[in-house]
């Protein structure tokens, strides 16, 4: 994994400084755009493992960095750099298809965790496990059930739904409007959807007050821990 090729898309030199400083202290190899278009031909140039890219671009706004990629069918992971009260943009991010998003200011240790599950979902993605694990929990997918401190524990079929969901994503955060569109169809709504969260978490959490597996992104949406 240290081997892999980050491309850093961002305008200030300083936050790209600081990125490229601390991703190669990790062995990391660095790419760097400072606008929209020079990211776009980088990625298409050389095939980077992961891009970490700015909302707010001189050009072309990352959003729309993240539509093209994802409507050309670029898998690239792709992890957003917003400001802390941009939450309307983090959730159209998610939404066109990045994969996760840290934030202005940000710690180098929360940083380098989200690029590892980023590129631990793409290599889960490639390979498609039929059993997903993590810590205490254990999910089946072709047989369809769920173990907890090796225990099977009984879902009902939404329940199992939103489960599968998250595992099929392990990692990466999904917002309210993913899960609503796949596992409603949309004909829901958000106070529906934490309700069946807070079923699951009761089921599935040693302690449903402090979720160690499935995780809030407050105002946007939840993550399934993967280890």
């Amino acid at each position: 994994m240290n081997a892999a090729t980050i491309l850093i898309v961002d305008d200030e030199p300083p936050i790209r400084r600081l990125l490229r400083t601390s991703l190669a202290s990790q062995g990391f190899q660095i790419r760097e755009a400072a606008d929209g278009h020079s990211a776009l031909a980088e990625i298409e140039r050389s095939c980077p493992d992961l891009v970490i890219l700015d909302l707010g671009l001189p050009d072309i706004d990352g959003s729309d960095v993240i539509r093209l990629l994802r409507g050309s069918g670029n898998a690239v992971p792709i992890l957003v750099l917003s400001s802390r009260s941009d939450e309307k943009g983090k959730v159209e991010a998610l939404d066109l298809g990045a994969d996760d998003y840290v934030t202005k200011p940000f710690g180098t240790a929360e940083l380098f965790a989200r690029i590892r599950a980023a590129l631990r979902h793409r290599l889960q993605q490639q390979g498609e496990p039929p059993v997903f694990r993590s810590g205490d929990l254990e999910v089946d997918l072709v047989r369809r059930t769920v173990r907890v401190r090796g225990e099977e524990v009984k879902l009902t079929p939404k329940e199992y739904d939103i489960l599968r969901m998250l595992v099929a994503h392990a990692g990466k955060v999904l917002t309210h409007r993913m899960l609503m569109s796949e596992v409603w169809h949309g004909e829901t709504d958000v106070q529906y959807l934490r309700i069946y969260i807070r079923q699951l978490r009761q089921k599935i959490e040693s302690d449903p007050e402090r979720p160690q597996h499935i995780l809030t992104e407050t105002g946007i949406g939840y993550r399934l821990r993967m280890e």
